[in-house]
C-alpha cells in the first residue's frame, strides 16, 4: 500500500519568485538547494535534467513532507484545473481566515476565499494559485471528523497531506490505485468544489464525483472525476510537465516491474531519498508518481 506523501514536485518557470513567496507569506523554509542529481532525473525517465537547479523546502514545523521546485519551461496554455493530472496540494493550517489576510497581497492569487466545505462545517479552506502555476488547498481542520484520520497542524501553516488527482474516470482511478498499489476502494462523495465549477461553468451547485483515498501517515489521495473538457496535461519532451508535476510516496518496497518503470531504479545520497531505492512511473490520468522504498509504512 501507498504510505505518506513524501514530497510535492513542482515545475517552477522562475524558481527565485517561487522559493520567495513560499518562504516570506507561508512560513517555509529551504531544505536544500542544489542541482538536481544524475540519480534523481534517470529514475524520472529525464535524464537531461541531471543539474538543473532544485530547491527543496519544509514547513516551519519540521514535518518531513518536502516541496520540491525543479526549474522548468513556461506552458503558456496551461491554466491550473484544465487538465488531468496532479490538479492540487492541500496544506493543512491553523487558521485559515487569519491566512488568507496574510495572502490579499502576495503572489498567491485567492481563487477561492475560505469557506465551509459542503460536507462539513468542521473543515474550512480557501484555493489559492501559486508563483509555479500551481494550486493550493489550505485546510483548516476544526475539529477532528470520525471518518478521516487527519493530522493537527503544528505550524501556521504546515505539510502536505492531500493531494488531488482529476482523472476522465473516477472509477477507473480507485481500480488503479487498489490494483497497483493496495489502496482500498472507498464510497464516492458527492461534494461542492467551487473552484472546479468555475472552471468549467458549472452551476455552483454542482456536486463532483471525488474519493478520498486513504494511505499511510494520515495522507490521503483526493480523486476527482474531472468534466469531459478536461485534457491532457502538455509536457515538452524531456521536462517536467507544468504546476503539480509530480508525487512522491514511501512504499514498503517497491512494487512496480522495472518494464513499467520510466527510469533505472537508483539511490540517490540527496533528500528526500537519503540512499533509499526509488522508481517512477505514470498513473492512469498521466499522473507522475516517484515511488521511495522505506521498508516501513
Amino acid at each position: 500500500m501507498l504510505g505518506r506523501i513524501a514530497a510535492v514536485t513542482l515545475n517552477a518557470p522562475d524558481l527565485a519568485a517561487a522559493t520567495s513567496a513560499y518562504r516570506d507569506h507561508l512560513g517555509y523554509r529551504v531544505a536544500h538547494d542544489g542541482a538536481l542529481g544524475r540519480e534523481v532525473a534517470r529514475a524520472w525517465g529525464r535524464p537531461q535534467l541531471a543539474g538543473r537547479r532544485s530547491v527543496l523546502m519544509e514547513p516551519e514545523s519540521g514535518a518531513e513532507v518536502f516541496l520540491r521546485f525543479v526549474e522548468g519551461p513556461r506552458y503558456p496554455g496551461y491554466e491550473p484545473l484544465a487538465c488531468l493530472g496532479w490538479n492540487a496540494a492541500e496544506l493543512i493550517v491553523e487558521d485559515v481566515d487569519a491566512l488568507a489576510e496574510r495572502l490579499a497581497h502576495s503572489p498567491f492569487r485567492v481563487i477561492g476565499p475560505p469557506a465551509d466545505l459542503s460536507f462539513s462545517d468542521r473543515i474550512r479552506a480557501m484555493q489559492v494559485v501559486g508563483p509555479a502555476q500551481e494550486l493550493l488547498y489550505l485546510t483548516q481542520i476544526k475539529e477532528p471528523l470520525p471518518a478521516f484520520d487527519t493530522p493537527v497542524a503544528s505550524s501556521f501553516v504546515d505539510r502536505v497531506f492531500i493531494v488531488i488527482l482529476g482523472g476522465s474516470s473516477l472509477e477507473a482511478l480507485q481500480d488503479h490505485y487498489q490494483t497497483r498499489f493496495a489502496v482500498p476502494p472507498v464510497p464516492v462523495m458527492r461534494s461542492v468544489v467551487s473552484t472546479l465549477s468555475a472552471k468549467y461553468a458549472l452551476p455552483a451547485d454542482y456536486r463532483h464525483p471525488i474519493a478520498a483515498l486513504p494511505l499511510g501517515g494520515q495522507c490521503y489521495i483526493e480523486a476527482d472525476q474531472m468534466p469531459g473538457a478536461a485534457v491532457a496535461r502538455p509536457c515538452a519532451p524531456g521536462e517536467l510537465p507544468p504546476g503539480i508535476a509530480m508525487v512522491s510516496f514511501e512504499v514498503s518496497e517497491l512494487p512496480i516491474q522495472p518494464a513499467s518503470a520510466l527510469g533505472p531504479t537508483e539511490r540517490p545520497p540527496s533528500l528526500p531519498y537519503g540512499g533509499r531505492r526509488t522508481s517512477t512511473c505514470v498513473g492512469p490520468a498521466g499522473e507522475l508518481i516517484e515511488l521511495i522504498e522505506s521498508g516501513a509504512v
